[in-house]
């Protein structure tokens, strides 16, 4: 594969220190998605780390809702069609933010890691950021088998706690 794939990485929070060897998962997890999905061409994708308020500010301006959340995924292409980076010409996928503190309450809430629950949260950014969606049933399966194949190629695979009924 001589396709670059950059991924530009950025903490803006002080609430959680990043553990060693995370922005390598991220990248790979970002690589591993991209390749399941067959992408051809080079790539740009940034992922920011935030706190719960700022991922909560965002969560207001750009789809007002009053809370903090997980991630978000701001995809800049449409239909497959993106635009390209002028100096390298590689196409931009967009952003995605991760609130590492929600990150840390959800890893404990599942059970597992916090590398398992960037990790995850990561693959599911980037799936949004080629299109995917899952406001339907079938969509969000669809979706979730694709981001459980990812965290198994990277040795994340999910914890038998993982599910939590919804009643």
């Amino acid at each position: 594969m001589t396709d670059k794939i950059k991924v530009v990485i950025t903490n803006q929070q002080k609430k959680v220190k990043i553990p060693t060897g995370m922005r390598m998962l991220v990248r790979r997890c970002c690589n591993a998605v991209l390749k399941l999905e067959k992408f051809e061409g080079s790539a740009e994708i940034s992922v920011t780390f935030v706190d719960n308020e700022e991922i909560h500010k965002l969560n207001l301006q750009y789809r007002n809702i009053d809370s903090a959340t997980d991630v978000l995924s701001f995809p800049l292409g449409e239909d497959g069609k993106y635009d390209l980076d002028p100096s390298t010409g590689a196409k931009m996928l967009g952003d995605v933010v991760i609130s590492v503190e929600k990150a840390v309450d959800q890893a404990n809430l599942y059970g597992h890691s916090l590398q398992r629950e960037i990790g995850y949260l990561t693959a599911h950014s980037v799936l949004h950021l080629l299109g995917y969606d899952h406001e339907t049933g079938l969509e969000r399966v669809h979706m979730r088998e694709k981001e459980e194949l990812v965290m198994e190629q990277l040795g994340l695979p999910a914890s038998s706690s993982y599910v939590i009924e919804d009643n």
